[in-house]
């Protein structure tokens, strides 16, 4: 049974800030939690949890945010600091008004409690949350006096249903449908546009991705089973043997088993930071790599980073297809592309911002593997 929290106060204004009405609209966030919100009312917005803060920045107004994270904060220095050599184009786009903003918590991976007291402090009408716990959920939304709505990713990244429900909650909660149909028919039609491209191709070339796991760890062991972007582009995923769905760590055995039979490597921006040590501990790491040793390694930019970079992720699906299908894509510039989906997303073209990014090595790429991992 749903967890219905309904929070019913005529008209009540709460010294944070708060504004709630009994006559308001049931909405059901992504935890299955029931709540009233009156749509288009709010004005002093928190966003809590990985990846929150970016969703909303994709369909609400950012001036209307009341507190960011520290994570999001660049005039902080005490703060915490793993993604700020990686692109989030997010905080790209509107790094200038995050600056300005208190805080409503230190954020990032690690933080695993919400900060009631700063939350408080940024005096919000309401709370936009991914932290996916019920009860963590209906306590915050207790003590502040305001909603606290969950959303949710899923696993897919850009092409999970989890990503389209969360964009149109957000929409009824902010009054911007029209906002949300837009985003969403243009994902819809970008992933078209890719499958019609393919149309009746097909590749037996044998793929391996890898740095798709979470920022702080993952490396070449980091791959995926049944990955979104490859199925969309009929792509052959030799990881596609494993036992479970979705993005693990396999043991170097079963890396080296793979090695012989991987016709194109795509390596996640995310995950170069880590493979580079280890190649200057062991030069021959990727020696028995048929792809390494043929020159057919890729580089896609950071597709996790304080959860998923949603743009991000179809850019990627672009180039995926233009890796293995390089007759069908061999017109398709990955700057102009990449300007496209952040002016959709974000209203910004930021390719060139993305690129410059210390992690983005320059951008999408062919990597030169007798000189990259020297560097």
């Amino acid at each position: 049974m749903k967890n219905k929290f309904l929070l019913l106060v005529s008209l009540l204004c709460f010294s944070c800030g708060g504004v709630i009405s009994s006559q308001g609209t049931t909405i059901t966030d992504l935890i299955g939690r029931e709540i009233i919100i009156n749509p288009g009312i709010y004005k002093r917005v928190c966003c809590i949890g990985a990846g929150a803060l970016r969703m909303y920045s994709y369909i609400g107004d950012i001036n209307n945010l009341s507190g960011v994270e520290d994570i999001d904060n660049p005039s902080l220095t005490n703060r915490p600091k793993m993604f700020d050599t990686v692109a989030r184009p997010y905080f790209i786009a509107y790094e200038d008004v995050f600056k300005t903003l208190p805080s409503c918590g230190v954020g990032g991976p690690n933080a695993q409690t919400i900060e009631t007291e700063k939350i408080l402090s940024c005096n919000p009408d309401i709370i936009i949350s991914e932290y996916e716990d019920v009860n963590n959920a209906n306590a915050l939304q207790n003590k502040i006096g305001v909603p606290v709505i969950t959303i949710r990713y899923g696993d897919k990244g850009i092409f999970d249903e989890n990503v389209s429900k969360s964009l149109t909650l957000l929409g009824k909660i902010f009054a911007k449908e029209d906002r949300v149909t837009e985003l969403n028919n243009f994902i819809i039609d970008e992933k078209q546009q890719i499958i019609s491209k393919i149309n009746n191709a097909t590749s037996d070339k044998k793929v391996y991705i890898c740095g798709l796991g979470n920022w702080g760890t993952t490396n070449h062991l980091m791959t995926v089973k049944n990955y979104e972007p490859f199925n969309i582009c009929k792509i052959n995923n030799i990881a596609n043997d494993l036992i479970k769905d979705g993005i693990q760590k396999i043991e170097e055995e079963k890396f080296i088993s793979y090695s012989e039979n991987i016709d194109i490597m795509i390596i996640d921006a995310a995950a170069i930071k880590n493979i580079k040590p280890l190649y200057k501990q062991n030069p021959n790491m990727f020696s028995t790599c048929k792809a390494w040793n043929n020159g057919e390694v890729y580089l896609q930019m950071a597709y996790n980073a304080y959860y998923t970079n949603l743009e991000t992720s179809l850019i990627n699906t672009w180039f995926n297809a233009k890796v293995v299908y390089q007759d069908l894509f061999s017109d398709l510039d990955m700057n102009e592309k990449t300007n496209q989906i952040t002016k959709k997303f974000l209203n910004k073209e930021l390719a060139n911002e993305i690129n410059a990014y210390p992690n983005s090595f320059g951008g999408y790429q062919k990597i030169n593997t007798a000189t990259f991992f020297d560097n």
